[in-house]
């Protein structure tokens, strides 16, 4: 029998000793995802664990909040009370909060040193084997053009019909990157779906060029829209199919790929898929190889050759970096600005909040499925963007 009265008299004097806390009369599924994630750290706090392994403990967190976290947590260290194990791609939490890094690559060994002793280029090189030339792209300062993408109290359901996007309204021009920060969950992957053609909106109105977009196949291929959606090969890619296949899917019903829009003809495919894979570095067998067995940064360059290659007016991006090495870092963010230097309006979701600020020229917060606060790249203040995705 749990003496309840007894737990709470606890767990309120053990948060009085920490500088965050959760709300302890809340449903776990009425938390906020950033609640969730200190919650669960809180709770082995609680339990005095004498060891604490935390898998990319700041995911869901805003700027502010992982500070917070990762400061509590680097004075327990310092207080010898706890051991603990993070496993993170930021290196600015590394080097800010860890003593030592560990790198694994292929899952062996390859190092363990001393924070003090490494900086970026090192571990990055570590983490992939050789040092690489990191393609830099400098964005043309030139100001916006025409809009080309309108959003206009758009109102989009979730899964279980909640409102997931609730009467947001968005512009991007011509020649624009506009970057979507915010914490996983408040309405980015919806906009995103709905945007590409993969989930209805239940209100509202998206122009681009100035007419009524639905997302339908022609009207994409119409306006020349390309879409780099998050976990490219589930939801931009047939997995069973070829390279060659998957990079003709925007384009298998017209010439050369198909004479008639109905006979299709694998040698044109093939040929232009074989462009595509030298250009965009591809690593793969050939163009026949199942696009399945690729890397993950292999499938990103295939889908980002696909949808770039026909240079499109606009370029609808999410979470393009996530997972991937740093060799695929550089050059699929060089692409997105090369996209923009040319004339492409940019909309840019990401959970990177480095990325976003790297990227953008315009940055927007995403709350609770509306915009929560809107700036000017050069302008932006990283503790009003952290608070805006916090919702205060």
């Amino acid at each position: 029998v749990i003496d309840w009265a007894t737990e709470r008299r606890s767990l309120k004097a053990f948060f009085e000793t920490t500088p965050f806390a959760v709300p302890l009369d809340t449903p776990v599924a009425d938390l906020a995802a950033g609640q969730k994630q200190k919650g669960e750290i809180l709770r082995q706090l609680y339990l005095k664990r004498n060891l604490l392994i935390l898998d990319e403990p700041t995911s869901v967190l805003t700027p502010d909040e992982a500070d917070e976290v990762l400061s509590t947590l680097k004075k327990l260290t310092e207080a010898n009370r706890i051991t603990i194990i993070t496993i993170t791609h930021k290196f600015r939490e590394v080097n800010a909060f860890c003593d030592t890094v560990t790198v694994l690559r292929r899952g062996k060994l390859v190092d363990t040193r001393p924070t003090a002793e490494l900086d970026n280029d090192t571990m990055a090189e570590m983490m992939v084997g050789r040092r690489e030339n990191r393609i830099v792209v400098e964005r043309d300062p030139h100001p916006p053009g025409n809009p080309v993408l309108q959003v206009d109290r758009l109102c989009v359901a979730n899964n279980v019909g909640q409102l997931a996007v609730d009467a947001l309204s968005l512009e991007i021009r011509a020649g624009e990157i506009v970057g979507v920060a915010g914490v996983s969950g408040n309405g980015q992957r919806e906009l995103v779906e709905t945007l590409a053609g993969q989930r209805h909106a239940v209100s509202g109105q998206v122009r681009v060029h100035g007419e009524p977009y639905a997302a339908t196949r022609p009207e994409m291929i119409r306006h020349k829209i390309a879409c780099l959606p998050e976990e490219p090969l589930r939801n931009a890619c047939v997995a069973e199919m070829s390279v060659a296949e998957n990079m003709a899917l925007r384009s298998f019903d017209q010439p050369p790929a198909s004479p008639d829009g109905i006979r299709l003809r694998r040698s044109p495919m093939r040929a232009v898929a074989r462009k595509l894979i030298e250009t965009y570095r591809v690593k793969t067998p050939g163009p026949d190889a199942p696009i399945k067995g690729l890397s993950g940064g292999n499938v990103q360059r295939a889908v980002l050759a696909r949808e770039l290659s026909s240079d499109g007016d606009l370029v609808i991006v999410a979470n393009p970096c996530f997972g991937l090495d740093f060799a695929a870092v550089a050059e699929i963010r060089a692409r997105i600005v090369q996209a923009r230097n040319r004339g492409a309006a940019v909309l840019l979701v990401s959970e990177d909040l480095d990325e976003i600020l790297q990227l953008s020229d315009r940055i927007v917060v995403m709350f609770d499925g509306k915009l929560a606060l809107e700036t000017a790249a050069k302008q932006a203040d990283v503790g009003a963007i952290g608070r805006a995705m916090a919702g205060h």
